[in-house]
């Protein structure tokens, strides 16, 4: 079975254009941050700000990212030696709305992870999720997200894979038929 593409280029950029109007709609941003989950998230995020910023010129979204890696439940699953992200949140989160960040839910375990070590910068008034891709029928945690980018219905040996102009050169989203090695 051959890989397949589930979102190219063109419709990437009207997928985070959604999202960022979806935000905008039911957000008051006086009062919301965004905090993308290291690190793939934490790209989503930043794109997401800048799309918030030209859509509201005079609205600043503080937009933090969030290292996940000593909260997770599997961390002691493997005997691979930890790399952990940095976190960057400069600012805190008590008492405001935080919009979490992620680019691909599918256990909902690192979202999970996420809401522990959102915490550790205070206690939020309320947590929404916005994700590029869900891939809602591999939930082994009951987490489900506010902002969907697309529903992806995949087996759990398939792998969903986000490109990043930033760092592969085009932004688009595919399916591998098996998890990469």
């Amino acid at each position: 079975m051959l890989n397949q593409t589930l979102i190219p280029p063109a419709q990437f950029a009207l997928i985070l254009d959604r999202l960022a109007h979806q935000l905008i709609e039911h957000h008051d941003f006086s009062k919301t941050v965004l905090v993308g989950l290291q690190p793939r998230g934490s790209r989503l995020a930043e794109r997401l700000q800048r799309r918030l910023h030209e859509l509201q010129p005079e609205c600043q979204v503080p937009c933090g990212r969030l290292d996940v890696t000593f909260f997770r439940d599997d961390i002691r699953s493997n005997d691979k030696l930890l790399s952990p992200n940095v976190n960057d949140m400069g600012f805190t989160v008590e008492s405001r709305d935080v919009v979490l960040v992620d680019d691909v839910l599918f256990t909902g375990r690192t979202i999970r992870a996420g809401l522990d070590a959102l915490l550790a910068h205070g206690r939020p008034n309320a947590v929404a999720l916005a994700v590029l891709i869900d891939r809602r029928f591999s939930r082994e945690l009951p987490i489900e997200p506010n902002y969907i980018g697309m529903h992806v219905d995949s087996i759990g040996v398939q792998h969903v894979k986000v490109f990043w102009s930033e760092e592969e050169g085009e932004d688009r989203v595919i399916l591998l038929n098996e998890k990469p090695s």
